[in-house]
């Protein structure tokens, strides 16, 4: 099979012949229709996360089985699939209680701690494989179809982490990112008041598209006396935070109103301070919010299937330009998310 692999950080994408790979037990082998480029695998490219070398990276896709493993059951041959991105254990208390990304025999991420779907096959543990809804045209749209597992299930976990009501303001920082459009979009889709917080101008008109009923512009650095301004003092009810960094998430705490929450999902991961007088005065929460489970995935792919969101993808290339869909990303010119298509 082709592949793209990286043998190193900061390295180009090579272009290499790999034997089709042959499922072991409880395993299953998908071919690659698309597969997703996001930042979390840019990452990898870049050096920012640790990963043994050579690694073929990738892990939103659109597939179909086409081997399974002894003892596999409920995948077959020529089932559309996508993949659950955490190799989780699936046997200890957090995984049992449908909060599989706390696990705590976690085997890591596909594509960074186990080859993933920049090839024209990917073998993964069959129970990483989901099987799509038979709703979803995957044959039509298999760019947009592979992303939903992240670009769209993640702001729905988003939702449920943070309580989010129908009336309520949601400002979503690090709103122009692949992320962070998609969260204006399900919180539109909550049918709440959406505030896109971001520094690129070039990008707000799409904001607005995506859901945003105000845009709030970053680069001088006034996030809190903006969303004050907007919400006449009163505050926002949940600050969505993508960007993560030490400013950005101690303005978004100094926005909040009253019963306001702070939900960070950048990774960052540096110290900030918030005022524990508001936290107590207020009734606030600061929460974490860390991917998704496997249901949260699935009811995502259901929203798709019924034509209540859609994924927002503006690049697809092919296979072969990695490099530069990368580049792309690196840069933060990508609108939406960018995918490449393997079939």
């Amino acid at each position: 099979m082709k592949a793209m692999v990286l043998s190193g950080p900061n390295l180009p994408f090579e272009r290499v012949e790999r034997p089709d790979p042959a499922p072991g037990p409880g395993e299953a082998v998908a071919k690659v229709i698309t597969c997703g480029s996001g930042l979390t695998i840019q990452h990898v490219r870049a050096g920012r996360r640790k990963v043994q070398f050579p690694r073929i990276i990738g892990h939103e896709i659109t597939g179909e089985i086409v081997a399974t493993g002894a003892g596999v059951r409920g995948l077959k041959v020529g089932d559309p699939v996508t993949t659950y991105f955490y190799l989780n254990c699936g046997h200890c208390r957090w995984c049992l209680t449908n909060l599989e990304p706390l696990c705590e025999n976690s085997g890591g991420q596909i594509g960074i701690d186990c080859d993933g779907a920049y090839a024209e096959y990917v073998k993964l543990p069959a129970q990483n494989f989901i099987r799509l809804p038979d709703g979803l045209d995957y044959k039509k749209h298999p760019a947009e179809i592979g992303v939903v597992t992240d670009a769209l299930a993640t702001p729905y976990k988003v939702l449920r982490r943070a309580r989010v009501a129908p009336g309520e303001t949601v400002a979503v920082i690090g709103a122009g990112g692949g992320l962070g459009i998609h969260q204006l979009m399900m919180a539109k889709w909550a049918r709440t008041r959406v505030i896109a917080v971001d520094t690129r101008a070039s990008k707000f008109e799409a904001c607005r598209k995506a859901g945003a009923d105000e845009v709030v512009d970053a680069s001088a650095g006034r996030i809190t006396e903006q969303l004050l301004e907007l919400t006449k003092g009163q505050g926002v009810d949940v600050v969505v935070d993508y960007v993560s960094a030490t400013s950005t998430l101690e303005a978004g705490a100094r926005a909040l109103g009253r019963r306001g929450r702070l939900v960070t999902l950048g990774g960052s991961g540096k110290p900030f301070t918030a005022l524990a007088h508001d936290m107590l005065n207020k009734e606030q929460d600061l929460l974490g919010s860390r991917y998704v489970t496997r249901s949260e995935v699935i009811e995502s792919l259901d929203l798709v299937a019924r034509g209540e969101v859609f994924p927002l993808v503006t690049v697809v290339r092919p296979l072969e330009e990695a490099e530069a869909v990368h580049d792309l990303v690196e840069r933060g010119e990508i609108t939406g998310r960018a995918v490449l298509r393997v079939a």
